[in-house]
């Protein structure tokens, strides 16, 4: 595997910036993540609440693999993203710890903040992998939309909860043979 900065200081494209996030960062990207409906498909429905969002950011900042999503066009946060599970020996590197703000799902979005992270990660590993709730239907079919298949469960420790979650694998061949 070859040695490349895992966060870079910025990636971007026409839509959407990802900037690295920082523990100043906790005000605003607590307000994107306070509506209740974002989190209606996630193990942590609750998460919209300060006090439980916080455990989410905390870890977060702690990764210093973790990405504001800012919309280009407005200059407004709409979101947080991850990097995690570094794998050398397996080529592979995990997107997730996702969400955006409502208004940018369905759209472009998620796709073009998901190809910057998958087309940066690919300069040096031949494997993106997606763990995602078995209940969270809305997140598994955008995920398949980016051309990753379904390849195991595994069940996930969520703050001392075990919750089974659905591994998708993304080649690097597979990706770029549909772009």
């Amino acid at each position: 595997m070859k040695v490349f900065e895992l966060r870079p200081a910025k990636l971007e494209n026409e839509l959407v910036e990802l900037q690295p996030l920082q523990a100043a960062d906790f005000d605003r990207l607590f307000e994107v993540a306070a509506d209740p409906l974002i989190w209606e498909l996630h193990p942590a429905k609750d998460r919209y609440k300060r006090e439980v969002f916080q455990l989410y950011f905390d870890d977060a900042v702690a990764s210093n693999t973790s990405f504001l999503v800012i919309d280009k066009a407005s200059g407004a946060l709409i979101g947080c993203t991850r990097l995690y599970a570094l794998k050398p020996d397996e080529s592979s590197v995990a997107i997730g710890y996702t969400f955006l703000a409502r208004k940018y799902w369905g759209g472009a979005y998620n796709r073009s903040m998901k190809s910057l992270l998958i087309d940066h990660v690919f300069k040096a590993v031949d494997n993106v992998m997606f763990h995602i709730a078995a209940t969270n239907i809305r997140s598994q079919k955008a995920t398949e939309k980016i051309g990753a298949s379904k390849v195991g469960e595994i069940n996930f420790d969520h703050y001392g909860t075990k919750l089974l979650h659905y591994e998708y694998r993304l080649t690097k061949a597979e990706y770029y043979k549909q772009v």
